[in-house]
């Protein structure tokens, strides 16, 4: 078997994390003709001053040469500035949070590097997703991985068919301790390495100080929603539905006692509204309204169909049962089945039908129960 693998070219997209290092070794272990590639796709040092793109590039030459296989890297800056970069801006220009890791998946990794791959020989482009894929007679279905706590398939529900069919994700069926395990007995360099956090391929930083590079700030007034005043903001973008800490209010000055929580964000008056309470009714959304709808498989599913499924509005959120109905001009109305808490504009709601990742579509708004008995299109509309 390893003979016969040898003659097919894998090419592993390595960030220079324990993931893509294990998935590299796994690989070589089974005699592929492996081919390591790193993508640069941000161009700046952190609050530290150190280049951390660099520094993952040198944890992969490491990695590289201690299994055995050629690498080099490729530089994607300016596609990730005008695909990702440049919509995650714009979302928070519109107060809303977006999800880079999402559009990064299918603008970079599986379009430009699956590209990059294909040209320098290679059959299939592997990655270090907890997810799993499986050849279906209508195509390619995405899978749960089979490590609950590290699923990443909420991030792989945009890429499509094309890319699914060439992708492979050898850390699908293993969990994360195992990977590390690996790691350790193989005596990778990133065995103990942390793993990457905060916006994708920017990295943890302050973001606050990061936003305010790009965006000018424009501070307004923070209110219940009775209208009365709490105190001031220091720019909507700074802020997310569901967010406790930096408001300011101590909770000594409400009538409970409890924390205040960012509830909503009007843009055309600069208003962010708080309300008092984890459980506030206010922080709680029966449904929401979503566009760009994208489906993994091709579906036939015309405005008004309806269908039953679980549902992710964040990533890690256990699943939620919910009703997702179609609408024209690729968007979803979903109910829930249990009123969910911080349904948040930017973010992606995926639908899941067991095991399998059926789609998803990014939210809008959440939506009331008085939103939900209008029609569909009205409750969209609006």
């Amino acid at each position: 078997m390893q003979q016969a693998n040898k003659r097919r070219r894998i090419v592993v997209g390595m960030s220079g994390g324990v993931d893509s290092s294990v998935t590299a070794l796994l690989l070589a272990r089974q005699g592929f003709d492996v081919v390591g590639v790193f993508m640069k796709n941000w161009d700046e040092t952190d609050e530290s001053g150190v280049c951390t793109a660099t520094q993952d590039f040198e944890d992969v030459r490491r990695v590289c040469d201690k299994i055995g296989i050629p690498y080099y890297a490729v530089n994607f800056e300016r596609e990730y500035m005008d695909r990702v970069f440049a919509h995650f801006l714009a979302e928070y220009r519109r107060g809303r949070t977006p999800n880079p890791d999402v559009l990064c998946n299918r603008e970079i990794k599986f379009k430009e590097l699956l590209q990059r791959a294909l040209a320098i020989g290679g059959e299939t482009l592997a990655t270090g997703h907890y997810a799993r894929v499986a050849k279906a007679p209508d195509g390619c279905r995405l899978l749960r991985g089979a490590d609950g706590d590290k699923d990443q398939s909420y991030f792989l529900h945009t890429i499509g068919q094309d890319a699914l069919a060439r992708a492979m994700f050898p850390l699908g069926e293993m969990t994360k301790a195992q990977v590390r395990d690996i790691a350790r007995r193989e005596g990778l360099p990133t065995a103990t390495k942390k793993d990457s956090t905060g916006v994708c391929f920017i990295g943890e930083r302050n973001f606050r100080a990061f936003l305010q590079q790009f965006l000018p700030a424009q501070p307004g007034e923070m209110r219940t929603s009775d209208g009365k005043l709490m105190g001031s903001h220091d720019g909507l973008m700074y802020y997310t539905i569901g967010q406790r800490h930096g408001l300011g209010i101590g909770g000594g000055q409400g009538t409970s006692g409890e924390p205040w929580f960012v509830v909503n964000k009007d843009l055309s008056t600069n208003t962010l509204y708080v309300a008092q309470g984890e459980h506030n009714p206010l922080l709680y959304a029966d449904g929401l309204c979503a566009s760009e709808l994208t489906w993994i498989r091709p579906r036939d599913a015309a405005p008004g169909t309806s269908f039953a499924c679980t549902v992710k509005c964040r990533y890690r959120q256990p699943d939620q049962a919910a009703t997702v109905t179609v609408l024209d001009g690729g968007r979803l109305q979903v109910e829930f089945v249990r009123a969910q808490r911080a349904v948040t504009p930017g973010q992606s709601v995926v639908l899941y039908d067991g095991e399998e990742c059926l789609g998803g579509a990014v939210i809008d708004r959440p939506l009331t129960e008085a939103d939900l008995r209008a029609t569909p299109s009205g409750a969209l509309a609006r």
